[in-house]
């Protein structure tokens, strides 16, 4: 008797956006299962975002279609949307907001009820480690703060999917070492798709990379299969950029 194979919750086939003459990405394809921390790696301009927006129902591509644990964004975004939270790079935060009032705010958009809405701020706010900053203004929290409010906005659905585009640029070393903390603790019970060009963070936290660049795939692999095939992760990354 056969394993049952884990549940496809990222799925990527033959995505394409195209800006008149320029072509973003070109036929991106990838599937991500349960219980996975896929690195979503490659250089700055290479596709990463475009493909991440694409998934998350903020673009439409071109061509080719992107699914959420099964539901195609595309045709039935909401829905897709129920099941995915996202972290984009800088996202954004309303200033004069607590993270308190910016939870409750968000909680109450995605029409939790109430003492749902309350239990799981709690949840989230301990899981982020916010206790010391919930009262205080946005605008004055560090970017390691208004980072794990980011995070704490994106898990309080409690979603399946996590997506991220760069969560740990601008933070010093200790408010890295935390988020990679986090994110592997994470990993163990959700999806993730993070997007970065940093390598420490495919070795820290990551099952599986995919590689990107000039808009194409070019490796799809473990981290262990490409420091076989390199020797390091440093010369596997130029080999790919450059090839």
């Amino acid at each position: 008797m056969t394993a049952e194979a884990p549940q496809v919750m990222i799925e990527a086939t033959g995505l394409s956006k195209i800006y008149g003459k320029f072509r973003a990405i070109h036929d991106v394809t990838f599937s991500i299962p349960r219980g996975q921390v896929c690195a979503f790696l490659g250089p700055n301009g290479a596709g990463k975002s475009t493909t991440m927006k694409i998934l998350t129902g903020f673009l439409s591509p071109s061509s080719g279609t992107a699914r959420i644990a099964g539901i195609d964004v595309n045709g039935n975004r909401m829905q897709a949307l129920e099941r995915l939270g996202y972290l984009p790079e800088n996202g954004p935060l309303y200033p004069e907001m607590t993270p308190r009032g910016l939870l409750q705010f968000f909680g109450r958009a995605r029409g939790l009820e109430e003492a749902r809405l309350q239990q799981r701020i709690s949840e989230v706010v301990r899981m982020c480690a916010l206790e010391a900053v919930i009262e205080k203004p946005i605008r004055k929290l560090s970017k390691g703060y208004r980072q794990r409010t980011g995070m704490a906005q994106a898990l309080l659905h409690e979603p399946d999917v996590l997506i991220m585009d760069e969560p740990t640029t601008g933070l010093d070393p200790n408010q890295i070492t935390e988020v990679r903390r986090m994110i592997r603790e994470l990993g163990q019970q959700k999806t993730i798709l993070l997007s970065t060009h940093i390598l420490q963070e495919v070795e820290a936290m990551a099952d599986r990379v995919v590689f990107i660049t000039r808009g194409r795939i070019v490796f799809d692999g473990t981290p262990a299969e490409m420091s076989e095939r390199w020797g390091a992760l440093d010369t596997a990354f130029h080999a790919l950029t450059e090839a």
